[in-house]
């Protein structure tokens, strides 16, 4: 533990106070110490953040690991903090918000000269949890904690997680918002990231007109974060919005490239680095549906659904460039850069759609192509993942559609699709027949961005159960299983299609923003 080197930047380079009020002006962050807890006991660590901190196994089995990252002491170097952002929430402007249940432990130098922030996440009480106790539970928690990482071996941008602590404390949630609260086991999340600013950080500061401290921190994110960026003020502006326009599209693509699905795209759960960040009540598609949201509370109108996820994202960007129009060299710069985050997405996604179904390159006509078979799929409730594992197995000159139909959930819906699939599989095996590489090769390019494991919700959801009975082999034969999700030796039960049993089961098919 003793080789943690700590350079806290943020609380050293912008304003803060001794965090006795959520209302102030002026600041960035408050002083906060996490609230102790009782029992803690680990749970789960990972051993591949533990080496970019250039920790040991040994440290975190260590009675120091173990009171550090449960909240009941700083180590030398540490710092705890809460950070001030605001943000609009399923398109509304929610004021100021801020860490409610986050706290900042500083920020890790390590030997390879990389900074890594750390943060507990259910930690006790800041002066943003706004009547909230500012605790998670093991549920949400446990969640956090394995979709981080499993993002990250999917090779999709994220923020990453060190360790999973329980409390030994009950927490009071209403899981559901149906009026049953229960005290369910409390649990400790470190989240660790090159960088925890977010959209709302600025938005915060330009709705309150605090531009001089707006301008300090878009320089200070320069300086931190973007330190490749070269050239004057206003050029180094101008190619910082582009790259956060450019990033935060090719992350879009990446979620709908495996099938994800946020669940509460707000803009203060927007990275200013393009990560994915705030794991709450996400989910992964199972029967192809645009239209499908994990979210109980975005059942409504479906803001945040699989489909709409990059026009959302295109919306938080321009509440992003309004908070910024007061600092702006220019408004074309801000112009520009949603114009890059169009063009971005468009090109990205039409690459990415071409390596899913197998294609050397992106034509004209592959749309009609890769509609048409999302439509299908989607009438005929077919599993997405399973199905681009079962596409890439089809041989140019044998196709049969049998082949796919283990990818679907209901076969009385295969008997009344089978027409069209065929139809449809005759079209593309001719798009394949004129190209130059073999079924072979074309089928190892596609298993290479077509993921056999991805955590599923109802798996998370058996992990939970048994780690609440105190059995964490489900944790860790699903950690293990995250960290080759491209690979084909995976045990049956983890990559297996949603069971029926899960469709209506609470965790395994809705999930609230307490989950």
């Amino acid at each position: 533990m003793k080789s943690l080197h700590f350079d806290n930047r943020f609380i050293r380079d912008l304003p803060g106070d001794a965090g006795t009020s959520s209302t102030s002006h002026g600041i960035c962050w408050s002083a906060v110490a996490p609230t102790a807890v009782s029992r803690p006991f680990l749970l789960a660590y990972s051993p591949e953040v533990l080496s970019l901190l250039n920790l040991s196994e040994a440290d975190a089995r260590s009675p120091e690991f173990l009171q550090a990252f449960a909240g009941n002491r700083l180590l030398e170097g540490m710092a705890s903090y809460a950070t001030r952002y605001g943000g609009h929430q399923f398109g509304q402007w929610a004021g100021q918000l801020g860490d409610g249940r986050a706290i900042g432990l500083g920020e890790v130098i390590n030997q390879a000269g990389e900074r890594w922030e750390l943060q507990l996440k259910g930690a006790g009480i800041t002066p943003y949890s706004r009547r909230a106790d500012g605790r998670a539970v093991l549920r949400s928690s446990l969640r956090e904690f394995l979709c981080s990482e499993a993002m990250h071996h999917l090779g999709i941008p994220t923020t990453r997680a060190l360790s999973l602590i329980a409390t030994g404390d009950g927490v009071v949630r209403d899981m559901l918002y149906d009026g049953n609260p229960a005290v369910e086991p409390g649990a400790i999340v470190c989240r660790v990231s090159p960088s925890f600013t977010r959209f709302g950080h600025f938005e915060i500061l330009a709705a309150r007109g605090e531009y001089e401290l707006l301008q300090r921190l878009v320089n200070f994110t320069l300086s931190r974060d973007f330190p490749f960026i070269v050239g004057t003020d206003a050029e180094r502006f101008a190619q910082w919005f582009h790259l956060v326009c450019e990033r935060t599209a090719l992350l879009m693509v990446e979620w709908l490239r495996v099938g994800f699905v946020h669940g509460v795209m707000n803009t203060d759960n927007m990275s200013i680095l393009g990560l994915t960040i705030d794991y709450g009540p996400y989910g992964w598609v199972d029967n192809f549906d645009p239209g499908w949201t994990p979210n109980t509370t975005d059942e409504q109108f479906h803001r945040y659904c699989f489909g709409q996820q990059s026009v959302v994202a295109r919306w938080n960007l321009e509440r992003l460039a309004e908070a910024l129009m007061p600092v702006a060299p220019s408004r074309k710069m801000l112009d520009a850069g949603l114009a890059h985050f169009d063009d971005t997405f468009q090109s990205s996604l039409s690459k990415m759609l071409a390596a899913k179904f197998g294609l050397l390159e992106w034509q004209d006509d592959d749309a009609d192509l890769v509609e048409t078979v999302f439509e299908l799929l989607h009438n005929a409730e077919v599993d997405m993942t399973e199905f681009f594992r079962l596409l890439s197995e089809v041989t140019c000159h044998a196709p049969t559609v049998q082949h796919l139909k283990p990818a679907f959930y209901q076969p009385s819906l295969f008997d009344s699709h089978a027409e069209a699939f065929t139809a449809w599989l005759s079209r593309y095996v001719a798009r394949l027949q004129g190209q130059s590489d073999s079924d072979w090769a074309r089928r190892t390019r596609m298993n290479q961005v077509n993921p056999r494991f991805v955590l599923r919700n109802y798996l998370a959801q058996q992990a939970i159960d048994a780690a609440t009975q105190g059995d964490m082999s489900m944790l860790n034969r699903l950690l293990d299983a995250a960290r080759q999700p491209y690979a084909d030796s995976h045990p049956i039960d983890l990559i297996a299609k949603r069971p029926d049993w899960a469709l209506n089961k609470a965790g395994c098919s809705k999930l609230s923003c307490s989950s």
